[in-house]
């Protein structure tokens, strides 16, 4: 069988250390994320701590959960919508 992804509506931001660190959206700064090595962020996800790297988009889910994605999958997955 094949299924197609429900559409869904998400906040994401993407991580730029250089350009955007001093803009993080509230949504994380109340979750838990550390800075780790080489620019990275540390996220608690429900899966654990995983590492978010420069460029990676940070989503929240639709129950509010926490996660990073790559860029690619990123784009291949979601689209802009408009407010």
């Amino acid at each position: 069988m094949k299924f197609r992804k429900k559409p869904v509506v998400i906040e994401a931001w993407q991580w730029r250390p250089l350009v955007n660190s001093g803009n993080i959206p509230e949504w994380l700064i109340t979750s838990y994320y550390d800075l780790g090595p080489g620019n990275t962020l540390l996220i608690r996800t429900l899966e654990g701590t995983m590492r978010a790297e420069p460029d990676d988009w940070i989503i929240r889910g639709v129950k509010g959960e926490i996660y990073p994605c790559k860029p690619g999958i990123f784009e291949a997955t979601y689209e802009p919508v408009g407010v």
